[in-house]
């Protein structure tokens, strides 16, 4: 926790930081172990895997796009209220969108190079596939651990905005008060 303080890191970054290094370690150890406790080649890895890549990173690219969009709702909503928020707010929604586009990219990215038809290829080496598959399930791994964060952080800021548009709660942290604007 106090490297945490040192890196000048609020509950917000600290929540979602956790729970996206705990689903990347989650995700990369069953990946890994899987590669280990099968059996199979590591062709036949990537050959039985490969599907379910596809759909993850196809799936996390519609979600963080469709996320986009309800960020510039959330922004829209929050500019809309009668209360003032704070900066802090509004730096949230950066951060979520900064950390979002990046899973995007990343996400589209892979989804394109998994596509290629290494798999069919004879003259490839076979170790390049050991390689391959702890390769595409370590990007897969960190891509998990980064939506995760990306929902967490979103979670905290609609839950924000619901307390305060919502629920007129009236001394959040993030409310502007009117003896700060001077």
């Amino acid at each position: 926790m106090k490297l945490f303080n040192t890196m000048n890191i609020d509950k917000f970054d600290r929540v979602a930081f956790i729970g996206g290094l705990l689903a990347t370690i989650i995700t990369s150890t069953g990946m890994f172990l899987m590669g280990h406790i099968s059996g199979l080649e590591a062709k036949d890895l990537i050959t039985s895997s490969l599907p379910r890549l596809n759909t993850f990173f196809n799936t996390v690219v519609l979600g963080s796009a469709t996320i986009l969009t309800l960020l510039l709702t959330l922004t829209n909503i929050s500019s809309g209220s009668k209360s003032t928020l704070k900066e802090t707010y509004y730096k949230r929604i950066l951060k979520i969108a900064k950390l979002d586009a990046s899973v995007f990219i990343v996400s589209v990215i892979t989804f394109l190079l998994m596509n290629n038809p290494l798999i069919e290829a004879d003259s490839i080496d076979m170790k390049y596939y050991s390689y391959l598959y702890y390769v595409w399930s370590s990007i897969s791994s960190i891509v998990c651990g980064a939506i995760v964060a990306v929902i967490i952080m979103l979670y905290y800021t609609i839950t924000t905005l619901i307390s305060i548009v919502g629920l007129k709660v009236e001394d959040h942290p993030v409310l502007q008060k009117e003896d700060e604007d001077e």
